[in-house]
């Protein structure tokens, strides 16, 4: 979401250091009020949000008395656990010489404990009218739906504080309809009456013919939502309002206009087809009030903007978000969004409500003009992993991460025109890792005129070349960093694969210059960074020399042998399962399977 693309048309808008290793706005206002935002913090020994308990059971000893050296650990909390991740929040007091380490361990209750990323340490601090405390805050990756899970934190401070803390919390399932389900079988003449008198638990099948946009005004229940399925020949044309509703699935519909669930929780929109319409703004399916938990999953979301230079930025002729949600817990999986403004959305500033516990996975994002992801005002632990976008202004965005961390892992990018990433209004938090991208001109450019902080990155490909500007943005001129204005004072930034097809190697890092991998290795901590080009791939791959072709995806995978094979650090909970003596850099292993990108079979 653009705040100043949507002032253009008129409209109103509302750490890192290692540590253990879019419409209307009067559309805005149509949801009533959003629920009261959901206090993370419990004591120990009290039920968290979603199920989460703190075992509040010290299992370590205190290192020492270090008066304001030592941490003050506060209460665990695990807020809003997602399908397949869980947030982690762990807040404190002291600490003064930052020497404070949480490494993490999981497992499925009862199971084997396996070891993950430790925590981020977050400082306290502000940032465009939002501020936080300090904290230690991370996500446990790529768990199982439906499945209770056991954390142990171990928090190690030399001066003192040290202790151990398990918690346990519960994924989510995949939403489904409700066991024996009723099906109520449903034509365009009897929708109204069937409608109003929907139950829990309710199918609403319906049949081939055309369907006028509606106004949904009933709920379902856990366990028991009301389902609204398409079939062969059914379509709505018009816009579908669920506003402060709970527990209803959208499924297998066929929309041309929108579908809007302001203030709502528990939504699932599923399996659909959705052509955007002007009439609404050319958005695609959008919140834009506080919502919770919702679900959008293996869709197809085609906007109206046109693959043009002239639509490019933020004054480009562009219109529309395609998926656009605030609140926390979301889950925006397997979806394939196309010809937007921006692909998919947070919201932005004022507008921006509880941003975090957030996924975005698997989607396919092409063509769109501004951004592929926004993740703008994360306000921690969004999660954006294994997407594929080709043929964006700007690939991925966080225009600002608000203290972090926010995680962008195993994401695919191809002729980003513009940027990889955004890190722009003062970022801080930001985690790449094992992200693979092929751009023209600079091939990681940051032009953010102010700070940006403690950026960690680790297993990165980043591959660019001759440069160009286009509708009055310049993607570089082919240097392989070109980060000016990095805080490097708390970033940390290694194991990356760096190369441009000028056949030089030079870049900024923060105050340093550098015009060989050596000098970069001896000044920066990018200290067993590799030289890498297009010859790391398996497959032939164009430089996208003429970033307004609308190039088809292409296969990024990794050659066996290459220069980017076994030279990256593990992670643990990342780099799980990597095959080597280390794993590789970049989206994929080598020899390894394409994740499925947009809607499964």
């Amino acid at each position: 979401m653009n705040r100043h693309a949507l002032l253009k048309l008129g409209l109103s808008v509302g750490v890192l250091v290692w540590l253990g290793c879019g419409g209307g706005g009067d559309d805005r206002e149509d949801g009533g009020t959003p629920e009261d935002p959901v206090d993370a913090s419990v004591d120990a020994g009290t039920l968290l949000p979603d199920g989460g308990t703190d075992a509040g059971s010290p299992g370590g000893t205190d290192a020492g008395t270090g008066g304001a050296n030592a941490t003050v650990a506060g209460a665990v909390s695990v807020p809003y656990p997602t399908l397949h991740h869980l947030t982690v929040e762990w807040p404190f007091s002291g600490d003064a010489n930052a020497n404070g380490v949480v490494t993490v361990r999981y497992r499925p209750t009862g199971g084997m404990w396996r070891d993950s990323m430790p925590l981020r340490r977050v400082p306290a601090g502000d940032n465009e009218g939002f501020s936080w405390g300090s904290r230690h805050s991370g996500s446990v990756f790529e768990l199982q739906p439906g499945t209770a899970y056991e954390l142990e934190l171990t928090l190690t401070d030399p001066e003192g504080g040290t202790l151990t803390r398990t918690v346990s919390a519960t994924t989510r399932a995949v939403p489904a309809p409700m066991v024996g389900a009723p099906v109520k079988a449903v034509t365009p003449a009897t929708f109204t009456t069937v409608a109003a008198s929907a139950q829990p638990g309710d199918i609403l099948q319906l049949g081939a013919g055309t369907y006028s946009g509606f106004d949904w005004s009933r709920s379902g229940a856990a366990g028991r939502p009301i389902v609204i399925r398409g079939t062969t020949g059914a379509v709505v044309n018009g816009q579908i309002n669920l506003f402060n509703r709970s527990y209803v699935h959208l499924d297998g519909l066929t929309v041309n206009g929108r579908i809007r669930f302001n203030g709502s929780n528990h939504i699932a929109i599923t399996r659909c087809t959705l052509n955007a319409s002007s009439t609404y703004g050319g958005d695609g399916i959008v919140t834009f009030l506080r919502a919770e938990n919702a679900y959008i999953a293996d869709n197809v979301v085609t906007g109206l903007t046109a693959w043009a230079e002239s639509s490019l930025g933020v004054d480009g002729d562009n219109l529309g978000e395609g998926i656009a949600v605030t609140g926390p817990g979301h889950v925006i999986l397997h979806n394939r969004v196309a010809g937007f403004r921006d692909g998919i959305s947070l919201l932005e500033d004022d507008e921006a409500a509880d941003q975090f516990s957030i996924d975005i996975l698997n989607n396919d994002l092409d063509g769109n003009a501004d951004d592929g992801i926004e993740a703008d005002f994360c306000f921690h632990n969004c999660r954006i992993l294994r997407n594929r976008l080709s043929n964006n202004f700007i690939a991925l965005s966080s225009q600002p991460g608000l203290g972090g961390p926010t995680y962008f892992v195993r994401n695919a990018v191809y002729n980003a025109v513009h940027l990889a990433f955004k890190l722009y209004r003062g970022s801080s938090g930001d985690v790449l890792l094992h992200n693979t991208v092929v751009k023209n001109g600079d091939a990681l450019g940051i032009y953010a005129g102010r700070p940006v902080g403690r950026l960690y990155t680790r297993n990165n490909l980043f591959i660019g070349g001759p440069g160009a500007s286009f509708n009055g943005y310049s993607s570089g001129s082919g240097r392989v960093l070109a980060l000016a204005d990095l805080v490097t004072s708390g970033s940390s930034m290694d194991h990356d694969g760096l190369g441009s097809t000028t056949g030089t190697f030079t870049g900024t890092w923060g105050g340093a210059s550098f015009n060989s991998l050596g000098s970069l290795r001896a000044n920066t901590t990018e200290q067993h960074a590799v030289q890498v080009d297009l010859g790391v791939f398996a497959a032939t791959l164009a430089y996208p020399a003429a970033p307004m072709t609308r190039y088809a995806a292409p296969d990024l995978r990794l050659r066996a042998g290459s220069a980017a094979e076994n030279a990256g650090q593990v992670i643990p909970g990342i780099t799980d399962g990597f095959s080597g003596g280390a794993p590789d850099l970049g989206a994929y292993e080598a020899g390894a399977a394409l994740p499925v990108y947009g809607p499964r079979p």
